[in-house]
């Protein structure tokens, strides 16, 4: 971590527009804009108030590239913690492009990606969970994507990983002080009260693994594949769906021949529609690579809708059903969807539904081409995400990272569960507990190998 150089970038979308933002970042960030700024007082930058805009002009040489706003920021007031200058320049790219150029030979270096949210979580401005937020927020397709990375980003999931790292911590350092008076057997933590509280713990963290599932789907979306035999109303459903006629209808069996995709917002989570290729024997090389690329989408996908027909016989599509359900991940959802349903009686169609509840397979019956089933297809996939417990008060877990890093904390905790029940020695019981901080510690960041930073800050843009 080089935090002594002053980095600069484009901070605004790559292209030409009406405006364009050049930040400036570090120790040097106002002596660097100096030598290519001008007020029209010619006052250096760094005997202004903080936070205060002023007009000037950016000189390339003798000439004038671009008359400018440059917003002034000092430490520890700024976003990374460090003196920040940001310039509002014209939105040509030439200008940008020119002005990075000038900041560069002036002394300043190309930031990387996600490096002034970097040094914003190497200057203790924000913690690594609030630090993924901000890139969770800049990539937020939805409301409620963009809801919960606000409220990320403010610090509710992190104070809620504060509060049980500091109860462990509490009782790791009363048992680490019965060790020092090893000699004279004095108890200091009460072996009943940890046992409560390692209960506890574990039960809070399993309700954060639990909304995972939810919180990844507001967050990512979900990935949904419409599976089935040919002709059975696959792209007739994705068309109804998305609200317009995106994929060819035909009763030509085999007409859909590649992955056909698009997203919809429904309820505030985003779904990612896959109409994938029939499944069946063929010859046809071109359908059978299609159908190669429908089992690539099954595997790839969060939910599965197996389209049936409802003529068919009832045996033979659970066969189906069961087929298509041993490919599947355990945290993949199977939904059966028998379609075609407007061609049997009320008794038949009874039959039908009896017929799923009894095999305990979660089915939905429609007509994919009569819309009046739309609502109710939506509130299925909607009750599938489990987004209608969602309250705003309600902690998810979007992070996969996050996900990971708690299972392990629950694991480690159960060994202290297990070390406590068959009397362990207290040094060994220290042990797991100070491992389950170490992995709570990854997620704030108090333990925060460069490999994971790497990892992290990669995905950001540069500029943020």
């Amino acid at each position: 971590m080089f935090l002594d150089s002053s980095i600069c970038a484009i901070a605004s979308p790559a292209g030409e527009g009406a405006v364009a933002i050049i930040r400036i970042s570090g120790k040097n960030a106002f002596s660097i804009t100096d030598k290519i700024f001008r007020t029209k007082q010619k006052t250096e930058l760094a005997k202004l108030p903080s936070h205060q805009l002023v007009l000037g002009e950016i000189f390339d040489g003798a000439s004038v590239l671009d008359e400018v706003l440059v917003a002034i920021y000092k430490k520890p007031h700024s976003y990374t913690g460090e003196d920040v200058v940001e310039i509002f320049c014209h939105g040509a790219v030439f200008i940008q492009k020119r002005i990075l150029e000038l900041l560069i030979r002036n002394g300043a270096e190309q930031a990387r990606e996600g490096e002034f949210t970097l040094r914003a979580f190497l200057n203790g401005k924000m913690d690594l969970a609030q630090a993924e937020a901000v890139n969770d927020l800049i990539q937020s397709k939805t409301q409620l994507a963009n809801q919960l990375s606000i409220k990320q980003l403010k610090g509710a999931f992190s104070q809620e990983i504060a509060i049980i790292r500091q109860k462990l911590v509490d009782f790791v350092s009363l048992i680490e002080l019965e060790l020092d008076f090893g000699e004279e057997e004095v108890e200091f933590a009460d072996r009943k009260k940890l046992l409560e509280t390692i209960d506890e713990i574990i039960n809070f963290i399993g309700n954060l693994i639990q909304s995972f599932s939810l919180g990844n789907a507001i967050k990512n979306g979900v990935a949904t594949a419409i599976v089935g035999e040919p002709n059975v109303g696959k792209s007739t459903l994705l068309n109804l769906l998305l609200h317009e006629e995106k994929a060819i209808v035909s009763e030509i069996p085999g007409t859909t021949r590649d992955v056909i995709e698009d997203t919809i917002n429904i309820g505030g989570v985003l779904f990612r529609f896959m109409d994938t290729a029939g499944i069946r024997e063929t010859t046809d090389t071109v359908e059978s690579q299609g159908i190669e690329r429908t089992y690539r989408s099954i595997e790839n996908a969060g939910l599965v809708l197996l389209l049936v027909d409802a003529e068919k016989d009832s045996m033979e599509m659970l066969q189906t059903a069961m087929q298509l359900k041993k490919r599947l991940d355990t945290q993949t959802h199977l939904l059966v969807v028998v379609n075609k349903i407007d061609k049997l009686t009320e008794e038949e169609k009874s039959d039908k539904e009896a017929f799923w509840s009894e095999q305990h397979f979660d089915a939905i019956f429609i007509s994919a081409k009569n819309k009046k089933y739309l609502p109710a297809i939506e509130e299925k996939l909607l009750k599938i995400t489990g987004i209608q417990n969602f309250t705003e008060e309600q902690v998810l877990v979007t992070n996969i990272r996050h996900y990971e890093a708690l299972v392990k904390t629950k694991e480690a905790l159960t060994n202290v569960k297990t070390g406590m029940a068959e009397n362990i020695p207290e040094d060994l019981l220290t042990q797991d507990i100070k491992q389950a901080l170490s992995y709570l510690g990854e997620i704030s960041g108090e333990v925060s190998p460069d490999d994971i930073l790497h990892n992290i800050f990669g995905k950001f843009c540069i500029g943020k």
